[in-house]
């Protein structure tokens, strides 16, 4: 028994010992294990908080960078410079002869004028303005001028007609076009250029920034002289330009519509649907899918109303860029539905104004 207990008791003691001897080394790595598993979450959050920081610097950037976004602009020669060297052509507008500039021939007889728009060109894209390269557009319209400048009714023959300017503009879509003129002067010291700039809305046509100025006497080209005397005169211009753009995307983009009836057509805008006559429909319409619901019902009678000041969203629900085309198909398709099943055709001039006339195609 005696033996047995001693046993026993060295077992317990043996045991003791294995518990003093093991003990520390225990002790140590789950503490080991406890310190790294911390340094990991640690490590972790640290992580967490720098792809966090990364993604709120992205997401302010992508916010600075629409605010500070330019419009698209056109530069082309001014009406004026175009008359001066003779390069306008005839255009029939619905029986009346109007003069137009012709870009074509200016910028394949000028030499300097290529040279000139680009040295402009480079100016403006250097604050930041996408340029579209207008005498490219105007070389590939070609044939295919001729075959867009009256827009014809299928059924009666009827014609809209569009300016070369107006089909450039539609084909370019650019916000601005940007007309200037330049003149060379002799000075004792050298030649100096005088210059203007003139912004124009590609939706309204209204005048929107101008910028004029001379360069100092010099002996350099007439492009690098012109290049200067615009980089010396623009700071005024690019803030008329942004203020303008400013507006458009708080207010949207301003574009003029036309509804009138086709003669063929056994209903007008006076008769009712569901109790509410056409013209009011229509309204209602443009009030539900402008901003801010802006718009002005200058003229109207039974087969004709005219709506200008349309304020419409500078892109659709897709985020592509909206015109007066787009908004008039939108109205059409709606007239097109139950219960107005009405059959229309939509025709455009240039990108801010459009014509839906109602009865037929």
């Amino acid at each position: 028994m005696f033996a047995r207990s001693t046993e026993m008791g060295n077992a317990k003691a043996s045991d003791c010992g294995t518990s003093k001897r093991y003990g520390p080394h225990v002790f140590y790595i789950v503490t080991n294990l406890n310190a790294n598993e911390g340094v990991q979450r640690h490590e972790f959050n640290n992580v967490n908080r720098l792809l966090f920081a990364i993604f709120c610097v992205a997401v302010s950037i992508a916010c600075l960078a629409d605010e500070v976004k330019k419009p698209t602009v056109m530069i082309l020669p001014s009406d004026n410079w175009c008359t001066q060297r003779y390069f306008t052509q005839s255009f029939d507008n619905q029986g009346s002869t109007v003069k137009v500039s012709d870009y074509q021939r200016a910028f394949t007889e000028d030499l300097e004028l290529p040279q000139v728009i680009s040295k402009v060109g480079g100016v403006l894209t250097g604050m930041g303005y996408s340029l579209k390269d207008a005498e490219m557009e105007i070389k590939s319209l070609g044939v295919k001028q001729a075959e867009d400048d009256v827009l014809t009714s299928k059924t009666s023959g009827a014609s809209i007609a569009e300016t070369p300017l107006d089909i450039l503009k539609r084909r370019m879509k650019s916000d601005i076009v940007i007309q200037l003129w330049w003149n060379i002067t002799k000075d004792p010291a050298g030649k100096v250029v005088s210059f203007t700039l003139e912004a124009f809305d590609a939706y309204t046509n209204k005048r929107i920034a101008t910028a004029t100025g001379n360069s100092k006497p010099t002996t350099s080209a007439i492009p690098v002289a012109l290049e200067e005397a615009v980089k010396a005169n623009v700071k005024e211009f690019d803030k008329q330009l942004d203020k303008w753009y400013a507006d458009q995307k708080k207010n949207g983009r301003e574009i003029a519509l036309t509804v009138r009836c086709w003669d063929s057509w056994d209903n007008d805008l006076e008769t009712e649907y569901n109790g509410e006559e056409l013209t009011d429909v229509i309204q209602n319409w443009i009030r539900k899918n402008t901003v801010n619901g802006s718009f002005n019902l200058s003229d109207g009678t039974e087969t004709f109303a005219q709506f200008e000041q349309v304020r419409i969203p500078l892109k659709d629900k897709n985020g592509n860029a909206m015109d007066a085309r787009a908004f008039a198909t939108s109205l059409r398709k709606y007239l097109q539905k139950a219960p107005f099943d009405i059959t229309s055709k939509v025709v455009i001039r240039g990108l801010g104004e459009a014509i839906l006339i109602l009865g037929e195609k």
